[in-house]
């Protein structure tokens, strides 16, 4: 019997929480390769919670609830999926100088001992439920795991092809695929507006951009780097060959039934390209303004300003704050077949019925002071300008609003009172 698993038995023992003969026979379970934790709950001689709460007791640690503890993915990556399995342990969070370690079983000395050496931090325990723990390190060691695969059945990134990557983006099965749709999926259930997928140094991030707020969720090897942009951009339309020029693409996925566009931006970096991708959901283009979270009192101001008439109304904020969502529940609401809603967008990010959306072309000449122009001899109602970037834009702007028009339009700020 393992050192560890004595030292725990004792310790459940002292505490009065399991007697001798229940020891005794969850031991003997343990002969399978259980966890003694997991034999005592399994012969239902006592609770994972109590087990993990009388653990921290008894030996002066806190106790965490990992299923509603936000990790830190960058802790996580400190040890290898191996190791976390091998131990039962995951890093969660940095703290100082110090690596904050969940384990269900705080009494194995060896592995805080290892996982010192091994990481060059001094080691925090905290106990947690062991089944909690068993889900997020395999929550967090699966996208590791998915691009180990594909790095250890591709060639490298220097001897692919166009026609291979090309090949590979169509293989459903191929794991670099699976990658980027777990990326995805985990963006559109955290209710990302956006995923920034940003190389550096000796590795690639992705962040979320949740709330205007941009979270880091993962870190991957460098040698991923350019296989998953590759992939983003054939997705997107975009040209896989071309590293130097910034690029814009689009695509639609279904996702859990519900179509989101996909908005792509590639722009080059010192450390190679980086990819931002906007999520629009068209499930925001048919949504209730008294769903956006308005106060009563407020939404009710709202909607007095927007059924004049004439004037100007500017939904402001920072980025992914819901500005474009806020103006398109707004178009909804306002459109109908006596009016002549025109719009001038970059780009066009949902499609409405009814109402004439025009993209803004610089290359062409086409820019939003030149669009809006152009809409005012088309006789509109309403007129909605994706976002007043200078102040050319914003004169003709006003100046439409003070001669019968409607106007609708952003600015790019950090709260109202900075526009």
């Amino acid at each position: 019997m393992a050192k560890s698993t004595k030292r725990l038995g004792k310790i459940l023992l002292d505490s009065g929480l399991i007697s001798e003969e229940q020891l005794k026979e969850a031991i003997s379970c343990c002969e399978d390769g259980k966890s003694l934790t997991r034999a005592l709950v399994e012969s239902g001689f006592v609770s994972e919670v109590n087990i993990a709460r009388v653990l921290a007791e008894q030996m002066n640690l806190p106790f965490v609830d990992l299923a509603h503890f936000k990790i830190d993915p960058n802790a996580c990556a400190a040890v290898s999926e191996e190791m976390a399995r091998r131990y039962m342990v995951l890093p969660i969070k940095f703290e100082l100088d110090k690596l904050i370690v969940a384990m269900a079983d705080p009494a194995n000395i060896f592995a805080v001992d290892d996982l010192r050496i091994v990481t060059g931090y001094e080691i925090k325990s905290v106990v947690v439920i062991e089944s909690d723990l068993l889900v997020a390190i395999e929550r967090f060691c699966r996208m590791d795991r998915v691009v180990d695969e594909y790095v250890e059945s591709a060639v490298t990134e220097k001897e692919r092809k166009i026609e291979t990557l090309t090949e590979a983006a169509g293989a459903q099965e191929a794991p670099i695929v699976k990658f980027v749709q777990s990326v995805i999926l985990k963006a559109v259930a955290d209710r990302a507006s956006d995923i920034h997928i940003e190389p550096e140094d000796d590795d690639f991030r992705v962040r979320f951009r949740i709330d205007g707020v941009l979270h880091e969720v993962m870190r991957s090897p460098k040698r991923t780097q350019g296989p998953v942009l590759s992939r983003l951009k054939i997705m997107a339309g975009m040209d896989i060959a071309e590293h130097r020029k910034p690029q814009d693409g689009r695509f639609g996925l279904s996702v859990r039934k519900n179509p989101i566009d996909f908005r792509v931006a590639s722009l080059p970096t010192v450390y190679g390209e980086k990819i931002v991708l906007r999520l629009l959901k068209r499930e925001n283009v048919l949504i209730e303004l008294g769903e956006l979270g308005f106060l009563p009192k407020t939404l009710e101001r709202f909607k007095s300003s927007f059924t004049k008439p004439y004037g100007m109304i500017l939904v402001t904020g920072p980025t992914g704050s819901g500005k474009s969502t806020t103006l398109y529940a707004t178009l909804n609401v306002l459109n109908s077949p006596e009016k002549n809603i025109i719009t001038v967008e970059d780009p066009v990010e949902y499609r409405l019925d009814g109402v004439s959306q025009t993209q803004i072309n610089p290359k062409a000449g086409l820019t939003f002071a030149g669009g809006l122009r152009s809409i005012l001899r088309n006789d509109p109602d309403i007129i909605m300008v994706g976002e007043i970037r200078d102040r050319e834009t914003a004169l003709i702007a006003i100046e439409s609003a003070l001669t019968g028009h409607l106007v609708l339009s952003t600015l790019h700020t950090n709260d109202a009172s900075s526009a």
